[in-house]
């Protein structure tokens, strides 16, 4: 009778420790895909009609690395986020998630032909991708990293789905912002992003809005994450560049379009802005 008692006192303790690791640890199986209870939570709060978006706050200049491995957890589950880059905040997934490539069109109400831009750590991030010439290589060499979309020819390895369909084009970005750089360093592949301007608003140009909190408001309920680096919206935007003919055309003259301008003088290049 001792023997069973304590038997079934230890199997108790046993088991109220596993529970307990479960739910700090536990992943849960949900229409396929691995969640942590976090984001399995609330992917069943979505069903009710009740969904928000979960937030995570990261230090500009010292991004926790925790809170990192998190973020990229998640986006390696099909998550879409909103991130905030060196120029303005985007959303954003990874480069192979389909559903969140669409989502993302979904909520921006974008065609088929909209510039998507995949972010990238480096040159070598972007050579993987892109088709590059001398002068293209030189130019995004001095240029990089920093608050330029340069559009080059993909190769195979970019999903169709991302590309122009006529021009077989996408956008590259590598952002001198510490969080993306962190954020794609750890998940070792691009990530794809838009500006988050939701149509559903005014604003004419970049996120639409100089209010953080009320751009977190917008899309609570459409993204799965927030990344929040609790610093003031910034209102110039990244400079875009076609450079995917011998001559760059100019297609947006944003952030750090004076520096682009500098680099191509100094390799005899005469950029035009686009018609």
């Amino acid at each position: 009778m001792e023997h069973n008692v304590s038997a079934a006192f230890f199997l108790s303790l046993f088991l109220s420790k596993k529970s307990l690791r479960y739910s700090i640890h536990s992943e849960c199986f949900f229409d396929k895909v691995v969640y942590t209870n976090r984001t399995y939570h609330s992917r069943l709060s979505k069903r009710k009609g009740v969904y928000m978006a979960d937030k995570i706050k990261l230090h500009p200049v010292t991004p926790h690395q925790k809170r990192v491995f998190e973020i990229t957890d998640r986006l390696n589950n099909d998550a879409i986020a909103l991130l905030p880059t060196d120029s303005q905040y985007a959303l954003a997934c990874s480069h192979t998630n389909k559903k969140g490539i669409e989502r993302i069109r979904q909520i921006r109400r974008l065609q088929k032909d909209h510039l998507l831009t995949l972010l990238c750590d480096s040159l070598t991030g972007i050579s993987k991708f892109a088709r590059l010439g001398d002068n293209q290589f030189k130019v995004i060499k001095r240029l990089i990293p920093g608050p330029y979309t340069f559009v080059l020819p993909a190769t195979k390895e970019v999903p169709k789905l991302l590309l122009n369909p006529k021009r077989q084009t996408i956008g590259f970005r590598v952002p001198d912002y510490l969080i993306c750089q962190k954020i794609i360093e750890e998940l070792g592949s691009p990530v794809i992003a838009t500006t988050a301007r939701h149509p559903d608003f005014d604003g004419a140009s970049g996120n639409g809005t100089d209010d953080r909190l009320e751009l977190f408001r917008r899309f609570d309920k459409q993204v799965d994450l927030i990344i929040d680096d609790e610093q003031e919206l910034r209102d110039e935007p990244s400079t875009i560049v076609d450079m995917s003919e011998d001559h760059p055309v100019v297609i947006r003259a944003g952030k750090g379009i004076e520096a682009f301008l500098e680099v191509c003088a100094l390799y005899d290049l005469d950029p035009v802005e686009a018609g």
